[in-house]
């Protein structure tokens, strides 16, 4: 116990030498200033960077040349990351520097382990190649609707190493990009809109035939978003009390739902304007003793 204490007795006496000593002291402080105002220059840095990235790919967007604002999107995203990182790197040798060691020292001997130090890192050279061969193949861009691994959503991010994925519950997911195995792209080209409707077997089959194709081409004047159809295809399934009629058209990237909605609503009131009755449950009770 009175080792333990002469110990600590002892480490007291010391740092209030250390603290008597004005020279140490000062330097001691001028490094944290330095550390700290080297720190605040590279995030002031990364954020008018980005600033003006941000800006220069809007006013692309407003230009009349033809491009893909998702893709501009993506390339914003992958820039400004590269900055940061680049930044950050800037940064940590500043701060090495400021502690007295050189950095051109500092990475030959760091070629000694570069080996151990390459297996450590593989998995990051793989995620950041893997994310320049998705931008250059144009596989995905930010605002598409894909599907990942299992993950669906659309794409709100894609940066260096990452890719970031904000599924319709609002959750977001990070996946490396070297993990990406498969991807289904459901924001290119034309996508399907497909609604059944229900007639009684009572009902006139042509003539809900016929309502349905005066609203579907109605809807197709009216509506820019519906780039083929809608068709009417016929009776497509008899279920136990039903008749099921199919209509198909094609939109919009991502407006499939949105149409489909409209589709069902227009479709309902024209049956109801017509007197055409949609199916529901019925159970029929017979009395023997009646």
């Amino acid at each position: 116990m009175g080792t333990f204490m002469n110990r600590i007795e002892t480490s007291l006496q010391e740092t209030m030498e250390f603290l008597r000593n004005p020279e140490q002291l000062t330097k001691i402080l001028g490094l944290i200033i330095n550390i700290i105002l080297i720190l605040f220059i590279a995030k002031i840095s990364i954020k008018i960077i980005h600033s003006v990235s941000n800006r220069f790919f809007q006013s692309q967007k407003s230009l009349k040349l033809k491009v893909d604002p998702a893709r501009m999107e993506t390339m914003n995203g992958l820039i400004k990351s590269i900055v940061k990182y680049l930044i950050y790197f800037i940064a940590f040798t500043s701060i090495i520097k400021s502690f007295g060691v050189e950095v051109g020292a500092l990475i030959a001997t760091a070629g000694i382990g570069g080996l151990a130090f390459g297996f450590g890192a593989q998995n990051l050279v793989r995620d950041v190649i893997t994310g320049f061969f998705i931008l250059f193949e144009d596989q995905f861009a930010v605002g598409d609707y894909v599907e990942i691994d299992g993950v669906g959503g659309i794409i709100e991010e894609m940066a260096l190493r990452v890719t970031k994925i904000r599924d319709f519950n609002g959750d977001l997911h990070i996946l490396p990009n070297g993990e990406i195995k498969k991807v289904t792209n459901k924001s290119t080209g034309k996508m399907r809109a497909w609604v059944n409707m229900s007639i009684a077997y009572e009902e006139d089959i042509d003539k809900a035939i016929q309502v349905l194709t005066e609203v579907s081409e109605k809807l197709k004047e009216e509506n820019n978003n519906i780039l083929e159809g809608p068709i009417v295809l016929g009776v497509t399934d008899l279920g136990d009390s039903d008749v099921v009629i199919s209509v198909i058209a094609k939109t919009e990237p991502m407006e499939q739902w949105a149409t489909e909605r409209l589709m069902r609503k227009s479709f309902k009131q024209a049956f109801d304007k017509e007197g055409i009755e949609i199916p529901y449950p019925r159970r029929v009770v017979i009395n023997k003793d009646a």
